[in-house]
This record gives C-alpha cells, sequence and structure tokens, in this order.
C-alpha cells in the first residue's frame, strides 16, 4: 500500500515542474458582503479546482495552460453561478479581485420547496416511505427545481422511480436504510441550515463519491470548516405538517489552531396540523467539530439526532371522503378533551460520524469515513384479541376478542346495512351515517369500559395500544481516492461496507385501564375449535402468557445484513468533451434468527435461518458533447444488478424464516438523451429517457376473501402476497425552457411525460399461517397496467420577478394527469375466474371483468402557487423573510390511492362493485388545499 500510495504522489507532482499559472481573488456575498468561504472556483473544460479559505480568498495554480483565453466557473449554494472569461499569461499571476455572489431566487425556492416536503413522508400500509421530494434538491435545471418543488407536493417521481432507486450521501457516506433502500427523512429533519451544501446529480450521470443512482445522486457537505462564520436565528409559521419551528444555527469559522464549530437546534411543533388529528413533535441537534492539522490533513466529527414524534394519517374510500371531507383522519379522538392518536410513529435515530480529509498532494485526495446510527423505529395501533376468565369451577376458558374500535371499519358505515340486494336495511343504514357524521372518531372512553369490564370478571384487557418496533444499529465506512490523473482525467475510486443488526418486536405499549393482556392469535382454532392451542401461540416456549406494559409479544425477532462494494469512476473533460466510464461491484447477506417459536411454524421460526448471498455488479458510461458554447448534446447509459430488498427477501419474517420463491438479482437497464440550448436570451433541455427494470420482487400483506385451493371451507385468510419476476418499463420525455423577459423578469416552464407500466405477467404466490404450505397462483397478468408513481404527466408554466431592492416574487400554474390507482396483482390472476373448490365460476363473463379489472384513473388538476421574499442589512444584520403559498385556488385532489384486496376472485368483486356504495372501494390519499409558509430570519 506505501508502495501504491508513494508512486501515485510521483506521478502527481511531475506536472508542479512545468510552469505555474495563478488566478487569484475574493468571494463576497451582496448585500452583506460577508466574505464566503467553501465556494468552488474551477477552470471550466477541466479538473482544476479549489474552495475559498474562511476570508473569502482563494488562489487557484494552473500548469501546462494551453490556451491563453479561458473561463472560471465560480459556484456556491444557494447562489448565482459566475462564468468569468479570463485572458491568462503563462508563468503569471492574474488577480481577479473582489467577486460579488447573488442570492438565486430558484436555488432558494427550490431548497425550501424540498426540505418543507421532506417533513411530509407518506407512509402507506407497511410503513415504507411513498414520498421522493427528498431525493430532489436544488438545480440549476429547470425541470429538476419543477419537479423539487412545485410537482412534489403532488408525489410526483421523475421518471416514475421510487426512492429507493436514488442515493443520499452524507459527508460521501450512504444513508438509505438497509430495510427498503429508501432515505428516511426523518434522520436529519429540522437540520435545514445545516444542509444547504448539496450537490445533486439527476439519473446515472457522472459521480465522485459513489457508484450513483438511477433516480439520481444527492451528498450532502455536513462539516464544520465547509459553514460561514455566523448566527443565523429563524422563527416559521406553516399550516402544512407542523404549525410552528424554531431554529438557531452557529458557525464559529476557523478558530485558533485549525477548529471549526458548527451547532445548530431546531424545534417544530403542532398540536393538529393540516389534516385532523396530525400531531406533530420534533426536534433536532446537530453538532460538528473540525481540525485542520495541517494544509494535509483535515479531521471532522459530525453528530446529529432529530428526535420525531408524528401522528399518521388515514387512506380513505370514496363514501367515507364524500360523509367527512378530504381533512379526514380516522386514527384519532379525544379522550376526555385530549386530542389522541393512535398511529403515532416516532424516529429516534442519533447518527455519528467521523471523517478524515487527507491531501496527500495536489493530485492525489484520500477521504476516509466511518460512522454508526441507532436508536428505535416506532409505530404504534391498536390491538384488540382474546381474553380469558375463569369459570365457576375455576377453569380458564377462554372469549373472543373486541370489535374493530377504527370507526371508519366496514361494518360501521352506511354501506354495510345495504350491501344486500331486496333486503337493505335504510333505517340502520342511516342511523350509521348520522353517527359518523356526529362522531366518527376513535371512541377511546369506550375501550377503557371494556378492558375494566373484563378485568371485574376476571379477565385480561380486551383493547391495548401497541407498538411495532425496529430497533436498528447500522454501522458505515467508506474509503474515496481521488486522483487527478491530468488537467482533464480524474479517477475516483472507493470501497464501502455497511452492516445492520435490526431487533424487530411487537411491545405493549399502553394497557388502557387494564393490567395484562393474552398473547395468543384469536383466529387460530384447531380442528376442535379450540382457543389458547398450540397453533395460536405466539410463543410455544411460553403459552398462553398474558404480558405487560413494555413486554414483548406476538412477534421477536433479528435481521442480519452486511453489504461490500467498490466502485471505480473514470471522467474526461476539455473543451468539447466530458465523458465519465464507472462501474461497481458488490455483495449482500441478509439472515433472519427468530426469537420466538411460532405455533403455525414450530420448525422454521426460532433461531438463525439460512444466509441469503447475493453477489451485484453494474457499468454506466456517458458523456456531453459540447458543439459549441450554445449547443450540447448528452447521453448516459447504466446496466446494473443489486440484491432484492431485505424487507422483500422474507415471506413473513414477523413468523418464519422462509425466504420468498424464485428469489433473484434485481436487473436495471437505462439509456437517457438529451440535448440543451444556453444563451442570454434563453435556457432550453429536452431529455428522452427508457429505463427497465426487471425481475424485481414485491411483499405485501392483507385479508382476502374469496381465496380457492385453500383445501378448506373458509376462503378467507390473512395472507401474504409473494409477487416475483416483475418487470417495469419507465420511458418519457423531460422538457425545461427559461427565457429572461427583462433583467427582472424571468418565464420558465417545464413537463415531464411519461409512460410507467407493468412489462409482464410475473409470478404470485400466497402464504398464510392459516394455510398449509404455499399456494401458487401462478402469472398475476399485470403487463401494460399502469405503475401508481404518481402524475405521469405534470407541465408548468412559471414567472418570477427580481426587484433591484432585494425583494422577489414568483408563481406557476401546475398542472397534473395520468396518475393511477395501485391495482390487486391477486385480482389478475386464476383465482379471479374459480371459485373457492378451485372449480371455474359458472356466471363468469369476460366482458364484464374486463371492467371490473379496469384501472381507475384519477382526475386531472391544476395547482396555482406563489413565493415571495425578500432580503436587507440592518447595519452588521442582514434580515429576510420568505412566504410561500401553495394551491392558492383550494383545489380539491387525490395524490394516489390502492385497490383493496378484499375480494379476490370474480363473484366477490362483482357484488361490492356493483352496489351504490361499496364495502371494500378503493382508498385515497387527499392532497392539501391551500397552505402556506412564513420564515423570517436574521443573519449576524
Amino acid at each position: 500500500m506505501k508502495k501504491l500510495v508513494l508512486s501515485l504522489w510521483l506521478l502527481s507532482t511531475l506536472p508542479s515542474l512545468a510552469q505555474q499559472t495563478i488566478i487569484q481573488g475574493k468571494i463576497v456575498q451582496a448585500i452583506s458582503f460577508q466574505e464566503l468561504s467553501g465556494v468552488q472556483i474551477q477552470l471550466e473544460a477541466s479538473f482544476n479546482k479549489t474552495i475559498t479559505n474562511p476570508d473569502g480568498s482563494f488562489s487557484l495554480t494552473l500548469n501546462d495552460i494551453s490556451e491563453n483565453n479561458r473561463i472560471i466557473v465560480i459556484s456556491f449554494n444557494d447562489h448565482i453561478t459566475q462564468r468569468i472569461p479570463v485572458n491568462l499569461t503563462i508563468g503569471h499571476t492574474k488577480d481577479l479581485g473582489i467577486i460579488i455572489l447573488e442570492k438565486d431566487i430558484k436555488q432558494q425556492q427550490a431548497q425550501m420547496g424540498t426540505l418543507l416536503l421532506s417533513d411530509h413522508e407518506i407512509e402507506n400500509e407497511n410503513g415504507a416511505v411513498d414520498n421522493i421530494a427528498g431525493i430532489l434538491q436544488a438545480s440549476k435545471d429547470v425541470f429538476i427545481n419543477a419537479a423539487a418543488y412545485d410537482f412534489s407536493t403532488t408525489f410526483f417521481k421523475p421518471r416514475g422511480l421510487d426512492s429507493e432507486y436514488g442515493k443520499l450521501l452524507i459527508n460521501g457516506l450512504e444513508m438509505n436504510k438497509i430495510y427498503n433502500a429508501r432515505p428516511l427523512w426523518s434522520n436529519w429533519g429540522g437540520l435545514n441550515d445545516v444542509q444547504r451544501n448539496q450537490e445533486f446529480m439527476m439519473g446515472v450521470s457522472a459521480t465522485e463519491d459513489d457508484f450513483g443512482g438511477f433516480a439520481g445522486t444527492t451528498n450532502i457537505t455536513m462539516r464544520a470548516s465547509k459553514y460561514s462564520k455566523g448566527v443565523k436565528i429563524s422563527a416559521a409559521s406553516t399550516n402544512r405538517t407542523y404549525n410552528g419551528r424554531l431554529m438557531a444555527t452557529y458557525n464559529s469559522g476557523e478558530m485558533k489552531y485549525g477548529w471549526y464549530i458548527s451547532v445548530s437546534a431546531s424545534r417544530r411543533f403542532a398540536e393538529e396540523a393540516y389534516i385532523d388529528g396530525s400531531t406533530y413533535d420534533a426536534n433536532a441537534i446537530f453538532v460538528s467539530v473540525e481540525k485542520r492539522f495541517n494544509n494535509n490533513h483535515n479531521l471532522n466529527f459530525t453528530a446529529f439526532y432529530t428526535p420525531t414524534t408524528k401522528g399518521k394519517t388515514s387512506a380513505n374510500t370514496k363514501e367515507v371522503l364524500d360523509l367527512k371531507g378530504s381533512k379526514y383522519n380516522s386514527y384519532w379522538g379525544y379522550q376526555n378533551t385530549e386530542l389522541r392518536n393512535s398511529r403515532i410513529r416516532e424516529v429516534k435515530e442519533p447518527v455519528f460520524m467521523l471523517n478524515h480529509y487527507w491531501e496527500i498532494s495536489d493530485a492525489l485526495n484520500l477521504n476516509t469515513n466511518l460512522g454508526i446510527q441507532f436508536g428505535k423505529i416506532a409505530s404504534t395501533y391498536i390491538d384488540f384479541g382474546g381474553t380469558k376468565i375463569s369459570n365457576l369451577e375455576g377453569q380458564e376458558a377462554y372469549i373472543g376478542g373486541g370489535t374493530n374500535p377504527d370507526p371508519a371499519y366496514y361494518q360501521k358505515l352506511p354501506s354495510y346495512f345495504l350491501r344486500f340486494n331486496g333486503d337493505q336495511n335504510y333505517e340502520a343504514a342511516y342511523l350509521a351515517q348520522e353517527s359518523f357524521l356526529e362522531e366518527g372518531q376513535l371512541n377511546w372512553g369506550a375501550m377503557y369500559r371494556a378492558n375494566e369490564l373484563a378485568m371485574e370478571s376476571g379477565g385480561n384487557a380486551i383493547y391495548i395500544l401497541s407498538e411495532n418496533r425496529n430497533d436498528d444499529f447500522s454501522m458505515f465506512s467508506k474509503a474515496i481516492l481521488e486522483y487527478k490523473v491530468s488537467d482533464h482525467l480524474l479517477l475516483n475510486s472507493g470501497l464501502s461496507y455497511s452492516s445492520l443488526k435490526s431487533e424487530n418486536f411487537a411491545s405493549v405499549k399502553d394497557l388502557l385501564g387494564g393490567n395484562r393482556y393474552l398473547d395468543i392469535d384469536i383466529f387460530a382454532e384447531n380442528s376442535e375449535g379450540e382457543l389458547g392451542n398450540s397453533i395460536s401461540q405466539s410463543d410455544l416456549l411460553h403459552p398462553n402468557r398474558s404480558v405487560k406494559d413494555g413486554d414483548r409479544y406476538k412477534y421477536n425477532y433479528n435481521l442480519y445484513a452486511g453489504l461490500l462494494g467498490g466502485f471505480s469512476h473514470l471522467q474526461y473533460k476539455d473543451r468539447n468533451w466530458d465523458a465519465y466510464l464507472a462501474f461497481n461491484l458488490g455483495s449482500t447477506l441478509y439472515q433472519r434468527e427468530g426469537k420466538f417459536q411460532n405455533g403455525f411454524y414450530p420448525n422454521s421460526s426460532l433461531g438463525k435461518g439460512e444466509k441469503q448471498n447475493f453477489t451485484n455488479l453494474g457499468g454506466k458510461l456517458g458523456g456531453t458533447y459540447k458543439l459549441n458554447a450554445k449547443n450540447l448534446f448528452s447521453v448516459n447509459a447504466a446496466f446494473s444488478t443489486q440484491a432484492p430488498l431485505l424487507k422483500n427477501t422474507y415471506l413473513n419474517a414477523r413468523q418464519n424464516n422462509l425466504i420468498v420463491p424464485d428469489l433473484n438479482n434485481e436487473k436495471i437497464l437505462a439509456l437517457d438523451l438529451s440535448y440543451r440550448f444556453r444563451a442570454p436570451w434563453l435556457n432550453f433541455r429536452i431529455t428522452g429517457y427508457n429505463i427497465n427494470i426487471l425481475d424485481a420482487t414485491e411483499v405485501s400483506y392483507y385479508y382476502a376473501n374469496g381465496l380457492s385451493g385453500l383445501g378448506r371451507e373458509d376462503a378467507s385468510a390473512f395472507v401474504q402476497e409473494s409477487l416475483t419476476g416483475i418487470d417495469k418499463q419507465h420511458i418519457g420525455l423531460e422538457l425545461g425552457l427559461e427565457i429572461p423577459a427583462t433583467s427582472a423578469v424571468l418565464l420558465k416552464a417545464a413537463a415531464g411525460f411519461g409512460q410507467f407500466t407493468y412489462n409482464n405477467n410475473p409470478k404470485l404466490y400466497i402464504s398464510s399461517s392459516s394455510i398449509d404450505g404455499l399456494v401458487d397462483y401462478g402469472n398475476a397478468y399485470l403487463k401494460n397496467y399502469r405503475l401508481p408513481s404518481g402524475p405521469q404527466l405534470a407541465a408548468q408554466l412559471g414567472l418570477e420577478y427580481r426587484d433591484p431592492n432585494n425583494w422577489w416574487f414568483g408563481t406557476t400554474a401546475n398542472f397534473f394527469s395520468h396518475a393511477y390507482i395501485d391495482v390487486s396483482p391477486l385480482s389478475r390472476t386464476k383465482n379471479f375466474q374459480n371459485d373457492i373448490d378451485g372449480l371455474p365460476i359458472l356466471e363468469y363473463d369476460a366482458s364484464v371483468a374486463k371492467r371490473l379489472l379496469k384501472q381507475e384513473r384519477l382526475d386531472s388538476y391544476i395547482l396555482v402557487n406563489a413565493i415571495g421574499g425578500k432580503s436587507w442589512r440592518v447595519r452588521s444584520y442582514y434580515m429576510g423573510v420568505f412566504i410561500s403559498l401553495n394551491n392558492i385556488l383550494d383545489t380539491n385532489y387525490i395524490t394516489g390511492g390502492f385497490e383493496q384486496s378484499r375480494n379476490a376472485n370474480y363473484r366477490n368483486l362483482k357484488q361490492d362493485k356493483e352496489r351504490e356504495k361499496p364495502l371494500f372501494g378503493n382508498k385515497y390519499w387527499s392532497g392539501y388545499g391551500t397552505t402556506y409558509y412564513a420564515n423570517l430570519y436574521v443573519r449576524f
């Protein structure tokens, strides 16, 4: 290793023997005239670059300058990039003097938008984050800015890709969760002030710290030395996911002996935000300390902790939305006079990082990073199960649990009493409707009273507040070597390793007035119909046990994962070409360890299962040809394999070690072509792309009726669905256009046109604790159905105005269309045509079935947004205000939804859909009406 480093160092020193040309100057911020540190200065069409010192000064040394007339590019977050022509004299120093950078309105808009949206992560029933807004960051690109701010409020996904296909790095370390490959923005939410040093690369373009992701790569630099000296205090008011925010940040700049310190803290809160019952309580603290030992070595320590507690919101059927409106949330109710949400999500996972930066020479740098993250992610819900009482002979007997307390449960809605054709109970339906309209919220008092009655009879609690927990310990490390082979050739290589131990369990959060709870599955009857039998046991090692507050019950297992990978990235730049070539190679290992011996799976639930190993590789290449200063042509192509997600590897990790059948590496192929025109009077980009995802796997959980092939009379079960060998195709166009009408007025337009579809008919398997073995339902006929990727057509027209007196305003009109409901794969299998005995349904009609299975397309809509702000200087204080208004016209719209898989065959689905009000209609997420965000800050 020493010989390798010495050889590379010797090679890197050879250019210094040539004549040196130096460019120097100083960068300050407009209005405040604050000296800016960390500003990047780069010679265009080369890898010669540097950053400004704490006093804003810089010195860029160039070797072998073949041309005298060059362009210096000066870029800094939140500021307008400057391209300054310079006439160089070989061997001399060029002093550019003081250069003033102005704030970039578009950058502020997009960044503020994404930081707000990162607080509004939407979760599906499996807890996966569906919002990709956090992946997109402020950019010079018109389309990306539109997608990051205006489009993301509707959960528009650029190129139709989920956030698992993007990469989020902090100080070079990947922060995507191993379990689902998605970045969890709650882990650093509320730290806006220290997240401004960001670099975002769209798609599979060139990156320097990682191989990158297909949906883009974001690297956030959170180093004490990268923040400008000063104090910033801000206060915000909003009616979105929280009501208020307070934030303060201190950056020391360089102190004695090369020390830097940065500290930031914030608090966000809401007793009830925009959606009814959506409580919010979040704090954030950030500390970074850096030591510059000399010009070659910097050591940085960063820690942040952002504990967040948030009340979830429910997806609702059309019947519920018509009765209660778009703000309705069934998860909450008043306990006495206090609002209480039953679905509380807590994220409490501190992160610690140690980063060493070694400038071995002018051409060779080594960055070594270590990080750990630990803590818990917890989600509560109301569990209602069996209780036991003692009879007169002193023997124990079991009785069933309580009814579902959800106020929007289908048996409590008017449609339930109108379900029988010709025998509808209109009186009961009317009473149910009146009750739902008048109250329609969770009845905490009734649950407490039920538990009190059970206790008086010697029984256990019927209702409890349960908590699904995963306590993770993650460790990640990465080394990145950067070698500037020449002014035009740069080589980046990296090696990384990440590991995860995840404890997953259910625990008793609150007994709701009871004193214990029985840990059995009340739906698990043996052949004699007995309750409390062996198959109903969560843990055969402790049968029929009663649990109390804090006890683990129901399920308890560990997941282990290890990811080893390496990448190498070669980039070339000159006057006409920017090109790159990259590859990666990795290995992934998964293993489950059961801590309970489940009654349904006594032989496959306890202890460690077999290790699952996957080898992954990938490559990408591309470049930009600059025909001249105005016309640029780009191409990017990539191929990669990646391990199935940990969450999609096991049939039912809560109960057993069984692996999803036909499990394979996922393959991804991507190609995009772009043309860009840039001139003082026009900035335009058009991109066409084609992305194919092959052999994907998805696991989901739900309750279904009308299942065939179960080998029993009861055709209903809570099932685990494994969909394997899924192929998806994402094709489309992106457009972005800017026209400076005057020096103060900018016109802009952006559009995304996509077609995101299933591209084959994958295999579908069903497993369940009430089914022996695995049921193979063959192919799910999903080909050409649209993927639930948000609006597949989005377009924007906008205007921005910037006044010389440092105030600005912008407005946009945004059109969204072609958003589709997530379809039920089970309804597209052979099971749909079969009766519960496995024989064909006699009354099956193919034309009616086609109508029943037609995918719902959501209505189109237009959203009008506006932003504005002003900044000014009062003596040594720099002040500013930012105001954002979204959906000014208060448009009522649906952002997404899904088919319920309850009706699994033709007869059941036909009966339900022919009702005036289906029992199990599609469920929807509603968009926000008119919302605002106002922020006032002072910096000194």
